[in-house]
């Protein structure tokens, strides 16, 4: 039986607790949302109820049970909760990410570089761009990094710009 650590309490004032009611009892948020705000309502050492009956605040295994989760989920809950400082809409909410997962490869400086190209004179021997022709050139191109035909077709289309 994994024991309830006290490194961690989780210690709700009334409005926060009203609050994790009202979102738990309402249909309309994530279910990972109403998970956790149903484990730190379990973990909540002010329940009222629980302070009337003198009842001892749950061990993290008998919350798992209670929330239909594994403990794994109620330990890294209220971690969360001590990490983010008590602030129950942070804890309950998705983390944002600070930087996309991968860079993007098109900035406003490629996309201008791209377009001017596609505004220049086309190649001797063509009578206008293709996507392709533009891919082969924008290769050649040393400050340019490496893009698709379909990329430039889509850097082209966001600019409402039309190869004629």
């Amino acid at each position: 039986m994994v024991a309830r650590t006290k490194s961690r309490p989780v210690v709700l004032d009334p409005a926060d607790r009203e609050m994790l009611t009202a979102l738990v009892r309402t249909g309309s948020h994530p279910a990972t949302q109403v998970r956790r705000a149903r484990i730190l309502l379990e973990l909540d050492e002010n329940d009222p109820g629980r302070v009337a009956r003198g009842a001892p605040v749950p061990t993290q295994e008998e919350v798992a049970r209670r929330a239909g989760v594994h403990v794994d989920t109620v330990v890294k809950t209220s971690k969360a909760y001590a990490d983010r400082d008590g602030d129950v809409a942070d804890t309950i909410s998705r983390k944002q990410r600070l930087t996309p997962p991968v860079p993007p490869t098109v900035t406003g400086e490629v996309e201008a570089r791209v377009i001017a190209l596609a505004c220049s004179a086309p190649p001797p021997g063509y009578e206008r761009w293709s996507l392709r022709l533009l891919e082969k050139h924008v290769a050649l191109v040393d400050d340019i990094p490496d893009l698709d035909h379909s990329t430039i077709g889509r850097v082209l289309k966001k600019r409402r710009f039309v190869l004629i």
